[in-house]
């Protein structure tokens, strides 16, 4: 069995033997007992811990199964199988705890479009999440900005509230490939933010289009989540970045909380790569 992705050492190809992976010059990667495989260079990173950790996983996990995202979730599967043209490689980068990377997997898998599927994170706690659940597909802990994927592999690339590595996205991506962008509008969950803080900033600006890409199309999708628990509002808490710059007196705030409407405002960019 070979792998979607390829060795970070020497860029070579990756084949399964018994429970780990090699290439031609012998380099070893274990298959962790959960199905991924570690292929972060310690030189990537002087942090012993990289991306979200175990507390912000489990939160996002929880509060994404009760399907608060879902329709963010449908418009991608739907959009992106119309899209797909032949069976395609899917690299979701920056995959978290796959919740995305599954469901589009899935709705290609059900049209016949999908040849294979792999996520990539720089988090240890989300990829292992994310292979637990399984789903036939691959997942390496590593890098967006340095991904061990060989150039032109993937026919679709998902960047769902991750990191923008563009320069990366058009390596891997094939000619006219599909790349997926979603980012929060400036008014994104600030009822959360209002909750907590004294003074609130709005969310950047919308991204340009990257260079070396030609845009498709672009959607917005607006909602209003009703939280009716204060589980449910601290967990979208601790699923954001806001929640480990935030003082104690402040995240205690949301203990007194028990039901919030926020604001869901994102925008998806589809992006074709140019020949």
């Amino acid at each position: 069995m070979n792998s979607l992705f390829i060795c970070p050492n020497c860029s070579c190809a990756l084949e399964k033997k018994g429970n780990s992976f090699f290439c031609e010059n012998r380099h070893c990667f274990d298959i962790a007992k959960q199905g991924y495989i570690n292929l972060l260079q310690s030189n990537q990173s002087s942090s012993k811990h990289h991306g979200d950790d175990r507390l912000m996983v489990k939160a996002r996990r929880d509060f994404l199964e009760k399907g608060f995202y879902s329709e963010l979730k449908d418009r991608l599967c739907d959009d992106i199988t119309h899209c797909a043209e032949k069976p395609s490689v899917l690299i979701d980068a920056g995959c978290g705890e796959g919740y995305y990377t599954r469901a589009v997997a899935e709705s290609l898998k059900r049209k016949n479009a999908l040849s294979a599927a792999g996520g990539i994170d720089i988090s240890k706690d989300a990829v292992s999440a994310a292979a637990k659940a399984g789903g036939n597909i691959q997942y390496a802990v590593a890098s967006v900005y340095d991904m061990p994927v060989k150039s032109e592999t993937a026919d679709i690339v998902l960047n769902i509230f991750a990191p923008g590595a563009f320069d990366e996205f058009y390596r891997i991506l094939t000619p006219g490939g599909l790349l997926v962008v979603v980012y929060p509008l400036e008014n994104h969950l600030i009822e959360l933010k209002q909750a907590v803080y004294d003074e609130v900033y709005k969310n950047d600006s919308i991204p340009s289009v990257p260079k070396g890409f030609s845009l498709i199309s672009s959607r917005e999708i607006k909602q209003v989540l009703h939280l009716e628990s204060n589980e449910d509002i601290v967990n979208l808490f601790k699923m954001t970045p806001y929640y480990y710059k935030t003082g104690a007196d402040d995240q205690k705030k949301l203990e007194r909380i028990s039901r919030l409407d926020i604001s869901f405002e994102v925008e998806i960019m589809y992006c074709r790569k140019t020949i």
